[in-house]
């Protein structure tokens, strides 16, 4: 296969992928609308997964196939670009407002998950022999995300979501149910277009599992969030903005990476080279606190909580750190 035919090809799985979880998440939150669950619910779980459906689906089909530095290269790849390209992005846009609780609880929560994979993926460093993601591993994982979860819901119901919960549309049963099996072939389908023609690109150019599933597949995989974080920054509801990336990067560290491990048939090798990545990950999200907790804080005139501001000049230092890195990895692969 000619490297054009395998670019449509890819081009083509991310759309089928993307599209897939749209018509997942609108079946789905349209069967829970059925049975009265809250849309504020139905947000914080099916829409939360949509966004993250297309890195579980390409990940789950890495696991299967053994491509472990592809797996860990995804998780990466997508939270750097969610925290420095999405942002980055969107903030130029116009400038990203964040609820206190964000800066405060969830964002430190983003750094402590990241370093607790870090210390899960090196084993060497605490046990000796070699470095891997066990199902252990993988389920120490899913019971945080259960945890992180469990927070978040607690912490809907003493907040006032009225304004940023989306509508759910209403559609017939048998229409709900069709989305879903739609949904569901897209994910699939889409997957295996985008792992099978990511790998014919990493031998094409000699770009190591690593490097290939920390760029296109990360990138591409982050398609959801970036559309959503733009479209949100274009209306200047950028709660939505930072919280859709926020909510991303604990999801695919979480539930991606954890039930990755878990339904693995073998454990995740882990190449300490993504150390590297680790570091750049948690320096990225440090930056992005201390430069909320820098920038201009906005006090309510009628109640609400303190928000800080993330500025146009912070947004672009976070876009040209990430674009720095592509650079770097693809020099050095």
């Amino acid at each position: 296969m000619n490297l054009g035919t395998a670019l449509i090809l890819l081009i083509l799985g991310f759309v089928i992928l993307i599209k897939g979880a749209d018509f997942l998440v609108d079946g789905a939150s349209a069967v829970a609308k059925k049975f009265d669950i809250s849309d504020m619910i139905i947000g914080l779980t099916i829409v939360s997964f949509g966004t993250s459906a297309p890195e579980l689906v390409v990940n789950i089909g890495a696991a299967w196939e053994g491509k472990s530095a592809m797996i860990i290269g995804n998780v990466l790849g997508s939270n750097i670009f969610n925290t420095c390209l999405i942002i980055g992005v969107a903030g130029l846009i116009y400038p990203l407002a964040v609820q206190r609780a964000t800066v405060r609880k969830e964002l430190p929560f983003s750094i402590f998950i990241i370093l607790l994979m870090f210390f899960l993926a090196n084993d060497a460093i605490v046990f000796g022999g070699t470095d891997y993601i066990s199902h252990i591993d993988g389920a120490i994982l899913l019971l945080f995300f259960g945890a992180f979860l469990y927070y978040v819901y607690t912490s809907s119901k003493n907040t006032d979501n009225s304004e940023t919960v989306e509508i759910i549309e209403e559609m017939p049963l048998p229409k709900s149910l069709l989305f879903i099996v739609l949904g569901m072939a897209g994910l699939v389908y889409g997957g295996n277009l985008v792992l099978e023609k990511s790998l014919v690109f990493a031998n094409y150019f000699g770009m190591s599992q690593r490097v290939i599933g920390l760029t296109v597949i990360a990138i591409g995989t982050s398609l959801p969030e970036l559309a959503t974080s733009v479209v949100a920054a274009l209306k200047k509801n950028s709660d939505i903005a930072m919280g859709n990336v926020v909510g991303s990067n604990i999801f695919n560290i979480l539930l991606v990476l954890g039930f990755s491990a878990t339904i693995s048939p073998s454990v995740i090798e882990y190449d300490t080279a993504a150390n590297f990545d680790i570091g750049f990950l948690v320096a990225a999200t440090v930056l992005l606190t201390a430069f909320l907790f820098i920038g201009t804080k906005v006090k309510p005139t009628t109640g609400g909580s303190l928000t800080y501001t993330i500025d146009r000049w912070q947004s672009g230092v976070l876009l040209i750190a990430v674009i720095g890195y592509i650079v770097y990895l693809l020099m050095n692969q």
